[in-house]
């Protein structure tokens, strides 16, 4: 396989949304455990997330001021100078995310010190690249337009870096993107007993349908459900 083996990892509520106040819920709480668990235990090269689920876990909001930076003339990928092992892919088209390190600092082992690959295309501001070269984190191009050609950055993630297994894990617009391109091969679901209602976005946003085959299906303390699934070709 060219591309990395896919598995979109997610935890959503019994009416299928992955966005809400719900998370919130007490109910929730051993479903997130659980969750970051399987994270670790999954042992992927890398886990990946679109820009607002980057930005609400990682990037707060930050962003710098680019007018201190000269545009990069040379549009070509940047694989920055390390040795890593784990990495976290951030499809962020237009480069609207502020990092301030070359690796992910969180209190979870599962995320920390993942170095930062940014999948961006061509419509990015340039001294966003320049920014990037100067903090250490990597960059590829994928796409020439405002979307971002998927299937095309997953090879240059496993060519560049290694990266044989990778956990998708959200929002619901790059899933869909991914699920849309045929481009997941597993889907592992934490369910807590819980309804979101009206409110937050499905597993996959606009998603054209899958066919699946039941792998796994367990049943954890205060009715945690966690189900997972091959997607059948």
């Amino acid at each position: 396989m060219e591309r990395p083996y896919i598995i979109c990892h997610m935890l959503k509520s019994l009416d299928g949304k992955v966005t809400g106040s719900f998370l919130g819920m007490s109910a929730c709480a051993n479903a997130c455990e659980i969750y970051y668990d399987l994270h670790k235990s999954y042992k992927a090269d890398a886990f990946a997330c679109g820009r607002v689920t980057m930005n609400e876990s990682f990037t707060k909001g930050y962003f710098p001021d680019l007018s201190k930076y000269e545009e990069t003339k040379e549009l070509c990928d940047y694989i920055a100078k390390g040795s890593y092992t784990f990495f976290a892919v951030s499809f962020d088209r237009f480069g609207k995310l502020g990092w301030q390190d070359s690796v992910i600092h969180d209190e979870d082992p599962g995320y920390d010190n993942a170095h930062i690959i940014e999948i961006v295309s061509e419509q990015v501001d340039k001294r966003y690249l320049t920014y990037l070269k100067e903090i250490g984190v990597s960059y590829i191009f994928a796409g020439n337009s405002e979307n971002i050609e998927i299937e095309k950055a997953l090879i240059k993630l496993k060519k560049h870096f290694g990266i044989n297994t990778l956990l998708l894990e959200g929002g619901s617009i790059i899933n869909g993107a991914f699920e849309r391109k045929g481009l997941i091969d597993e889907i592992s679901l934490v369910v807590p007993p819980v309804v979101a209602g009206d409110e937050g976005y499905p597993l996959f946003y606009n998603g054209k349908g899958l066919t699946l085959e039941q792998i796994e299906a367990k049943e954890y303390e205060n009715s945690v459900e966690v189900l997972r699934y091959r997607v059948a070709k």
